[in-house]
């Protein structure tokens, strides 16, 4: 239908953004009748989210005219800003943006790296940025997921965890449960998308692939490789996050700091 009104490629992917758009704030709206205000949030995202995929599209052209080491730049800033934006959904945490770009770092950085080595991802920009950029984006979905919950959690259990703390349970000790039920939630995504590969869905690498003229089994399986580098990548990130922040919310004295309302 848009084809007919838009010959231009760039009015046209302009129009198809702005209907997509629509759509997610017409769900945003339905939301707000029933009490669910996240409208801004949603119009705010969609805006930062445009603007940036335009901003590094227009990087990447530049980026393919320079060296290959280059793309290292931009993979560490975009661990960098996966930091910040994630360390968002752990409001009132001590240290949550350190902890959750050092955990990025470590769980995306170190896959990238050592698969790169390996010779899984090609070192050329067109592949490594792209590949490597799926592997922090999902890392700062899971360190995100994992933190929301651990924080919601020990809000939950102010009680139980400073009863513990008072029969003389170490700290680490009185938080284990949750640790354990923040790591396991916030991989769900990973392990479903892993179970449902072929089945639910398509991924767009392996479309891409087909496209360009690869080989349809090996387009699946690098699509496989891909999705385990991005729960592997994940899941480390998640056991990094959970350990570090665990001994952020007691003070030296082994009290609790988190607490409900601060």
């Amino acid at each position: 239908m848009l084809k007919l009104f838009f010959s231009n490629q760039l009015y046209l992917g302009l129009a198809q953004a702005g209907v997509a758009a629509l759509l997610a704030m017409l769900v945003a709206l339905l939301a707000r009748r029933r009490g669910i205000h996240f409208e801004v949030e949603t119009a705010t995202a969609m805006v930062r989210g445009l603007v940036q995929i335009l901003a590094v599209g227009s990087i990447l052209m530049l980026l393919l005219k320079g060296p290959r080491w280059s793309s290292g730049l931009l993979l560490t800033a975009m661990i960098v800003a996966a930091g910040a934006t994630s360390s968002r959904r752990a409001r009132e945490m001590p240290d949550a943006f350190r902890i959750s770009t050092v955990a990025i770092a470590l769980g995306a950085g170190s896959m990238i790296a050592f698969m790169t080595w390996l010779g899984v991802i090609d070192t050329a920009i067109t592949s490594l940025v792209p590949v490597g950029s799926m592997l922090i984006a999902n890392a700062m979905n899971t360190n995100g997921l994992a933190l929301n919950r651990f924080r919601a959690d020990v809000l939950a259990h102010v009680g139980e965890i400073e009863t513990a703390l008072a029969l003389g349970a170490r700290s680490d000790d009185s938080v284990s449960p949750y640790v354990q039920a923040s790591f396991e939630a916030s991989l769900i995504p990973a392990i479903d998308s892993l179970r449902s590969l072929g089945i639910v869905w398509i991924p767009g690498l392996m479309a891409g692939m087909l496209l360009s003229g690869a080989r349809p089994v090996y387009a699946a399986i690098y699509q496989f490789v891909v999705l385990a580098m991005i729960f592997a990548a994940s899941g480390l990130t998640s056991l990094v996050s959970t350990l570090l922040i665990r001994g952020r919310i007691f003070s030296p004295a082994q009290q609790l700091l988190l607490q409900p309302g601060r």
